[in-house]
Order: structure tokens, then C-alpha cells, then sequence
């Protein structure tokens, strides 16, 4: 049986269901378009906006390794550890629009058969913000990027109109699509935080106003280490640290629970699905949880001589699903696509010892 591992995702079509979030592997042209030389399906690009962006003075992402003889978690290199986690505190990108403009025209007519998606974002709360939305959506368009992805999920700016910081609002999320859906016609992904009670509402007013899908997950707020012997943090600067992003395996687990919480809430929408993919194993459980897309980051950069962008990455994975694919007689990720659905049940539904459990309420006179 032949399959295909092309995919139609908010009616766009990729050649295969694997996309660079935004991120550093997509904070310029000449990386997006080495990514695309690798085979990636589409990029997400670093986040594009209109006000100025200067990150710390000192690294911005470590990652960090656990290891058997030393079950302890740090970024210092020992020797048999495995990948853990990233950590990072950076920015949005620090390249203004006027400059990727001609880049994004550039990538585009270099490779019109992968899909670029614009990632942007502006503050909120007036209308010279929803301008900034507005201005943006329509440039990184014209310049050719068949979607944007609204960011409203980094969960470390400085300013607290941006991010993370308005994604529990939906009042604002509405506010914020209904002028995007204005001005362009392309598809909307809107990348929400996973570090909210409220984020299946969220979804809700995203996708009641115009969001041809959820992106989930962005790195979750976190901390990094300090070493017991030092008192230093493991990443700081003048010794002073701040909230970062906890993204790559360490993920994994969470992402899947909010991704399978919008899947069972709208079955019907789409998702495109972050957070921890390194190989099949997890690319599957996204897809069978309901993605129909998947974003991939923290592996990508760590890929020793590849420039951060995982060009022995994407062929495991493009080369791993086909023979998963032609292995189970499927024709494409459709075929199993949100399968664990069903199987995600409330706590009370899974069967006790007992017949006669009742939750341990007391039993009425």
C-alpha cells in the first residue's frame, strides 16, 4: 500500500507534517533557507514585531543533560548524560521589519512548494496596538507567508501588554484576531500559553474569532539551577536571574495533556503540535492526540554541525514516519490522527478494585 506523507494542514500543503517553530533555527534567511534545502516542511519564523528588542547581556539558551551515575539535572557537561531540556530567556527577533521583508520575498521564491509562516506580534489594550497587528499581518503576507502565527505565548517579555501576559484574556484574544482577520485572507495560527487554567477557553475565542488553528506548546515559565557549591544560577547575569522558557523532552508530557484538552474540547479544529518531538515516538503520540502538525525546535538546535536546524533530524523523522506508515498500511497521519482521543477518559471512569468504590464520598442515611 502506498502512502503519502503529504499533508493538507488550515488548507495549506506541506510536503511533509514536520515545521521549525520560531525560534532561533528561523531568526534569519540564511537558516530558513538552509532548512528547506534539509527537507523541512514549512518554517515558523522567529518572532517578527514593531518595537525595539535588545536581549540580555550573556547566553540566552543552555541545555541542560541528566545522567545515570549522576541522576541530577544541570547544564555542566559530564560524561554519559542525555538530553533533558533547554532553557532560554530570549527575545523576540531584534531584526526590524523593513529588513525581513525582502528576506521572506527571498525564501519564498527560493522554495514556493514550503509553506512560510509569518510569526508576529504587537502589545494590546488600544488601538495603535491592533495597528501594529494590522501593519505587520498585511507585510509579512505581501511578502509572501501563506499563514501568521499570532504569538501570545512567550512566557518572557519585558513588556506585559505582549505574550504570555494576554493570552488568559479573551477578550483581548478576540480583539486582536478580529483585526488580523480584517486586513489579510491567509490562515491564522494563534500560539497560545500552556501555562493557564484557562486555556481551553482561550482556544474557544480563538478559534470563535477566526483561528484556523491552535500552537501549543510554547516553553512553559520556569527557573534555571543553582549550583549548591557555587550559589551561582546556571545561567544569570551580574548574578541575577529572571523566568525563562522549559522547553525540549522535560515538555514533553505537558504538551501532550494540553494538546489532547483542545483536541477533545474542538475535534473538529486543527492543532499544530510543540513541545519535546525528537524522534517518531513523539511526532506519533502529537498526532494521535489530535495534531495535525508538528513544530520542533530544542532537537533541531542541538544537532551538533547542522547550524541549529536539524538537517539529520528532519530526515529521521521524514524517513522513520514513512517506514512507520508503509509498516501499518496507513496512506497518511490522517489515518490515525486523534486515535487517543477516546481514550482520555475523567479520573472516575477508570476502573477500581472495587465495583463498589464511590469516590470516597460517605454513604447518605
Amino acid at each position: 500500500m502506498s502512502y503519502e506523507l503529504a499533508t493538507n494542514f488550515t488548507g495549506l500543503q506541506f510536503v511533509n507534517p514536520f515545521v521549525l517553530a520560531s525560534a532561533p533555527p528561523t531568526e534569519s534567511k540564511a537558516k530558513i533557507l538552509r532548512a528547506f534545502e534539509a527537507g523541512w516542511g514549512g518554517v515558523v519564523t522567529k518572532t517578527i514585531g514593531l518595537h525595539p528588542v535588545e536581549n540580555v547581556a550573556g547566553p540566552k539558551t543552555i541545555y541542560q543533560r541528566a545522567s545515570e551515575t549522576k541522576p541530577y539535572v544541570s547544564r555542566y557537561k559530564r560524561p554519559d548524560t542525555v538530553s533533558h531540556s533547554s532553557w532560554n530567556w530570549e527575545l523576540i527577533s531584534d531584526q526590524p521589519l523593513d529588513l525581513w521583508l525582502p528576506d521572506l520575498e527571498e525564501i519564498k521564491t527560493t522554495y514556493p512548494d514550503r509553506m512560510l509562516i509569518g510569526s508576529i506580534m504587537a502589545g494590546a489594550g488600544n488601538e495603535d496596538e491592533l495597528d501594529h497587528w494590522r501593519k505587520l499581518a498585511k507585510s509579512v503576507v505581501n511578502a509572501g507567508c501563506d499563514a501568521i502565527e499570532l504569538n501570545m505565548s512567550c512566557p518572557h517579555m519585558d513588556r506585559k501588554d505582549m505574550g504570555a501576559h494576554i493570552a488568559n484574556d479573551e477578550t483581548i484574544i478576540r480583539s486582536i484576531l478580529k483585526a488580523v482577520t480584517e486586513v489579510v485572507s491567509v490562515p491564522i495560527w494563534v500560539k497560545l500559553t500552556p501555562s493557564s487554567s484557562s486555556l481551553v477557553d482561550g482556544a474557544r475565542a480563538a478559534y470563535d474569532a477566526g483561528a484556523a488553528s491552535i500552537s501549543l506548546c510554547n516553553t512553559f515559565p520556569s527557573l534555571p539551577l543553582m549550583d549548591p557549591e557555587t550559589l551561582k544560577f546556571e545561567v544569570e547575569v551580574d548574578g541575577l536571574v529572571t523566568s525563562g522558557g522549559l522547553g525540549g523532552l522535560a515538555i514533553l508530557h505537558q504538551a501532550l495533556q494540553r494538546v489532547s484538552d483542545i483536541s477533545r474540547a474542538f475535534p473538529d479544529k486543527a492543532i499544530s503540535g510543540i513541545g519535546g518531538i525528537r524522534g517518531l515516538r513523539e511526532a506519533f503520540n502529537f498526532i494521535a492526540h489530535g495534531a495535525g502538525n508538528l513544530q520542533v525546535c530544542t532537537a533541531a538546535m542541538e544537532e551538533k554541525g547542522s547550524g541549529g536546524i536539524g538537517v539529520n533530524l528532519i530526515q529521521e523523522l521524514t524517513g522513520d514516519l514513512g517506514d512507520y506508515l508503509e509498516r501499518k498500511g496507513y496512506s497518511s497521519i490522517e489515518e490515525f490522527r486523534g486515535i487517543a482521543r477516546e481514550r482520555i477518559v475523567e479520573h472516575s471512569r477508570i476502573r477500581r478494585k472495587s465495583e463498589a468504590y464511590n469516590g470516597g464520598y460517605a454513604q447518605s442515611a
